[in-house]
Order: C-alpha cells, then structure tokens, then sequence
C-alpha cells in the first residue's frame, strides 16, 4: 500500500473512510473490520463481511496513531470496523493537555 500523506482510503466492509495525516515510516498495511482498505472511489470486494474481532467501530473526526510505524489517520466518514496496522488495532490518539494557565 502507498500509504501517502492526504491519500484517501476506504473500509471494505463498512462505511469508515480515512485519510492519512502523516505517513508510516516502513511499509504496512492498512487494515479496517478484519480487511485491508482500499483506495477511495475502487470497486469493494463482495464476498468479505466484518470480522467481529474488529468490530469496534471508528468514530469521525478521530485521530488514530500507530507508534511502530508512526502512521496516523483521520476518520472522515465513521463505521463499524476498527482500524489495524498489520492486523493489530490502531489506538486513539489522545489529546495534548493545554498548559496550566495559572
């Protein structure tokens, strides 16, 4: 997968689409509801349903990072399938805490 910076990608098995914020440092694949992503606008494969191991859902909006490779995604359009990085789960990526204004 060319897993480039503003490239979009789209769940097989559900309706999540991301697009990559910042890039994976080594080759991966992009993973949601148990199967891998494809490009926004490609045909879907018929025949997959969702795993239910990765059936946690991704919320819009959402960063998700994966630290071994560095990848990091936005969620634009929310689904039922999780998203995995060579089926391991992508964690959320938690917020920054602001500076204490005292």
């Amino acid at each position: 997968m060319d897993l480039k910076p503003g490239s979009r990608w789209a769940s097989q098995v559900c309706a999540t689409e991301v697009v990559v914020v910042r890039a994976s440092t080594e080759p991966v694949s992009l993973e949601c509801g148990g199967h891998p992503m494809a490009p926004v606008g490609e045909d879907r494969a018929a025949d997959l349903t969702l795993d239910p191991a990765f059936a946690g859902g991704s919320l819009i909006g959402k960063r998700f990072a994966d630290p071994e490779s560095g990848l990091e995604l936005l969620v634009t359009k929310a689904g039922e399938g999780n998203l995995a990085v060579n089926g391991v789960a992508i964690p959320l990526k938690e917020a920054k805490p602001l500076p204490s204004s005292d």
